[in-house]
């Protein structure tokens, strides 16, 4: 091992920098959680709240406000210096976790949960950049592939965790228990952060590229959310889509022209972050459209109860843990990256392939085969392919080309899983059709009312029939991912392998 790495290897096992990875693996798990964790405590408030049909937004607002937040943190940390916007990130976070546990109606736990989810954003796009200027390019993926095996823990453990902590303790402590948590970050960070002077900004702030960036992002989330409800061809979802296309169009106009632009056009001319991120958006509609449909298929096919399906789904957790460690220690120790961008795709391949092939009677085993396998294959990429962009970019614009990143995959993912929801509605509702079922009591709601609940509460040969029908519908979402993970195969071998520096920049 040559003198430089050695140095910087020592530098990073300093206590403080343990202190402060250990601050910011606690944001990481937080940000995470709450995109989660208040799936199975929803029945009990909505019932509370009297809220019903304003249910889903519960979990969209966060989604959502998390995910306009991501290219502004991101610039911002590249001009004010990543520690203060990283504080601001989390004290705001838990403002919103605060007021979401005092909520007394839905609308104002609505737009507290948004309030969350703007700090939340910050939280995992903060971390990566900071480990980015604490740590040589050689040693990120280790460090990286850590955070990425909290994220997944977090995301897929939260529907879990919220069952039992509404059951034990009542739902407004899914909120609550996240501040002691932050607290502990917090103390990490402000005590123990130390960063090196962040770089004089060259240009005033992108004040109007950020504001058409979110509403933009806006617009582009409520389409793929309501598309399938009110159909893609209705006037609401066209008159959208035109809004979308015109904020699109200026938003490239006005970067072009700002002195400091909040995603700078520029960082794709580079054409392995051009591919990098491509391959992140692939990897990103897998692995969430995948933790999205298969706890449903297992409680409307298997009959799992809402805490059981999250345990079934552990074998992804396991899979995704074992593969982001794994590779991240790896890269460290090799400097070698490409083979996890074949490997990943080609075990994710596997995985999907045994999950598109399911019915009402397949076997947990394979289905758990089929998780563990996309699990590691999307942990041995997605950090990795971070990694490769922060190296390829300057210090000045780590923020904005991990927030880029980031930004890009949550936007496909979003849009993936909103596809793939109306292929999968189509092809259920073609299934179920002339059966007799009538899916929503009094002929409202439509497949809104398709709860594990009212299934239960039919005839079991009706039962029988809609699982069927289901088993024959949704897998046909993971057949589709095959061609994303062939897509991301494709760009494994498009990248060129470059050696990781072993010094910081």
């Amino acid at each position: 091992m040559d003198a430089t790495l050695s140095a910087a290897r020592e530098k990073v096992q300093a206590p403080a920098f343990k202190l402060v990875f250990a601050g910011l693996i606690l944001a990481v798990l937080l940000n995470a959680l709450d995109q989660t964790i208040v799936a199975t405590a929803l029945p009990t408030i909505v019932g509370e709240l009297d809220g019903f049909n304003q249910l889903a937004w519960v979990i969209t607002a966060y989604i959502l406000a998390s995910t306009i937040g991501l290219p502004i943190y991101g610039k911002l940390g590249d001009q004010f210096g990543r520690k203060p916007v990283f504080v601001f990130a989390i004290l705001l976070f838990l403002a919103g976790s605060v007021f979401s546990g005092m909520a007394t109606s839905m609308p104002l736990l609505i737009a507290f949960r948004a309030l969350q989810g703007l700090g939340g954003g910050g939280l995992m796009i903060g971390a990566q950049g900071i480990i980015a200027d604490m740590v040589p390019p050689r040693d990120r993926g280790k460090y990286m592939g850590l955070l990425g095996a909290a994220f997944a823990v977090a995301s897929i453990s939260g529907p879990l965790l919220g069952g039992i902590i509404t059951e034990s303790w009542g739902w407004r402590w899914i909120f609550y228990i996240n501040v002691p948590l932050g607290a502990i970050a917090l103390f990490f960070i402000l005590k123990y952060l130390k960063l090196p002077k962040t770089p004089k900004s060259t240009g005033s702030l992108d004040y109007a590229g950020m504001a058409l960036l979110s509403s933009a992002s806006v617009l582009l989330v409520l389409i793929t959310s309501q598309g399938g409800t009110h159909g893609w061809t209705s006037p609401l979802i066209l008159g959208q889509s035109a809004a979308l296309l015109t904020l699109v169009a200026l938003f490239i106009v006005v970067e072009r022209r700002a002195s400091s632009p909040v995603l700078p056009g520029y960082l794709f001319k580079n054409r392995q972050v051009l591919i990098a991120t491509i391959a992140g958006i692939l990897v990103g509609v897998t692995m969430f459209s995948t933790i999205s449909y298969l706890p449903t298929f297992f409680q409307l096919v298997n009959g799992a109860t809402a805490v059981g399906s999250g345990l079934m789904m552990i074998p992804m957790t396991l899979g995704n843990v074992f593969g982001s460690m794994g590779s991240g220690a790896m890269v460290s120790k090799t400097g070698r990256y490409k083979i996890f961008l074949i490997t990943g795709p080609i075990l994710t391949l596997g995985g999907l392939g045994l999950l598109g092939f399911m019915d009402a009677h397949t076997p947990y085993l394979m289905a758990a085969a089929g998780m563990f396998m996309v699990g590691i294959g999307i942990g041995v990429m997605m950090q990795n392919l971070v990694v490769i962009v922060q190296a390829q970019v300057s210090r000045a614009d780590l923020g904005v080309a991990t927030s880029a990143t980031n930004y890009f995959r949550m936007i496909g993912a979003s849009v993936g899983i909103a596809v793939f929801g109306s292929i999968f509605v189509s092809s259920f509702t073609t299934k179920i059709a002339g059966s007799g079922i009538e899916i929503a009591p009094g002929g409202e709601g439509g497949l809104g009312s398709l709860t594990p609940e009212f299934v239960h509460s039919l005839p079991a040969s009706s039962q029988a029939l809609i699982a069927d029908a289901m088993a024959g519908s949704m897998p046909q979402i993971f057949i589709i991912s095959i061609f994303l993970a062939v897509g991301a195969l494709i760009l494994g071998f498009m990248i060129k392998e470059t050696p990781l520096a072993t010094t910081r920049g």
